[in-house]
């Protein structure tokens, strides 16, 4: 059986520790403490996400703790303002939040993680409803699979379909993640797309590809 790319489904976390709109500050902050997290999602009704409340946003509180602005200051930080006076979910909460759906691919994961700056999103379904939380130690992951899994998917999903002729001159070795190809094939063309092909599989930290052309069967 070929293996499918890995989506955010096969790597989130399913137990979320989350809080209603209503949650007090100090709740929010016992939360996160005992959970050991960095954020979490604030949902309503039955799962549906409405926003997630990160450190960040409670760090406001603590930033104008003792700090007095001015005029000119207060207008360009009024969210920042705002929020350190709050005191519930609602009010602190990031909305609306960034999501991701549990058949999202990684690297979608990722993207979103690295254009919005957050550490990590909340999964939901079509409803809106919750599902899980993915962070950026969950998408890291794939790269735990052991060697032998990796050296299994590349000559499967690599070798057999590039190279059908000349499979059997191939070998594939894999090290902490690093794929080496090597051997003999017929056709020099198709060695880069080999290439490509093998540092696309899902785990693969690095691919070397020391194939060469030869004649033969």
């Amino acid at each position: 059986m070929s293996s499918q790319p890995f989506t955010v489904a096969d790597v989130m976390t399913k137990k979320v520790v989350a809080v209603r709109p209503g949650a007090e500050f100090k709740e929010i902050v016992t939360a996160m403490e005992r959970w050991n997290v960095t954020a979490v999602p604030v949902v309503e009704g039955e799962g549906r996400v409405v926003g997630v409340v990160s450190e960040a946003d409670l760090l406001l509180k603590e930033e104008f703790h003792d700090h007095r602005l001015g005029l000119v200051e207060q207008m360009r930080r009024l969210g920042a303002t705002a929020k350190a006076g709050s005191r519930r979910a609602e009010d602190l909460m990031t909305s609306p939040a960034v999501t991701v759906a549990p058949e999202a691919s990684l690297p979608r994961a990722a993207r979103l993680m690295a254009s919005h700056h957050v550490k990590r999103l909340p999964v939901v379904g079509t409803s809106g409803t919750i599902q899980g939380i993915v962070s950026r130690s969950d998408l890291l992951k794939v790269f735990l699979r052991p060697d032998a899994d990796l050296a299994a998917d590349v000559r499967r999903d690599v070798v057999e379909r590039v190279f059908p002729l000349s499979q059997r001159r191939v070998d594939v070795r894999v090290d902490a993640g690093v794929v080496t190809l090597s051997g003999q094939v017929h056709d020099s063309a198709l060695i880069p797309l080999a290439a490509r092909l093998a540092r696309a599989v899902e785990g693969v930290v690095d691919v070397r590809c020391e194939l060469t052309a030869g004649g033969g069967t």
